[in-house]
């Protein structure tokens, strides 16, 4: 299991870094480009759900293939389904609102949402080709 925890702290670590710069980067854009813009969710939320369902799938996985488990691309792929389903879940009060200007908002959640799975793809990806 200490594979797993070593496994598990940098995956952590680095989370932490990528989720920094892009949150920063992030910021940086829209307070120059659309500080005028009104946008539904507050930019730390949409992070706040990417790390948080980040962090969950990787440790899910991480933890099955600690566990023996060395086919992992059918479990990668039905959390990947249930990633887009709890986007849906979570971007649901806005797509049901009345909310006039609906494409920052969706640029918002989605470019940070593909980052995050890059992030989380190479990452498995990394470990998986040491095993």
């Amino acid at each position: 299991m200490s594979t797993f925890k070593k496994r598990q702290l940098s995956f952590i670590l680095k989370l932490l870094i990528v989720s920094g710069i892009l949150f920063g980067a992030h910021s940086y854009v829209l307070y120059q480009f659309a500080s005028s813009v009104e946008f539904f969710f507050p930019l730390w939320q949409i992070y706040a759900f990417h790390f948080v369902v980040t962090l969950l799938f990787f440790s899910i996985i991480n933890y099955r293939f600690a566990a023996g488990q060395k086919n992992i691309i059918n479990l990668f792929m039905i959390l990947t389904f249930s990633k887009i389903a709890l986007s849906i879940i979570f971007l649901l009060p806005f797509l049901l609102s009345d909310f006039e200007n609906t494409q920052p908002d969706f640029l918002n959640f989605f470019v940070p949402y593909f980052l995050y799975l890059f992030f989380e793809v190479y990452a498995i990806s990394k470990f998986l080709q040491k095993a």
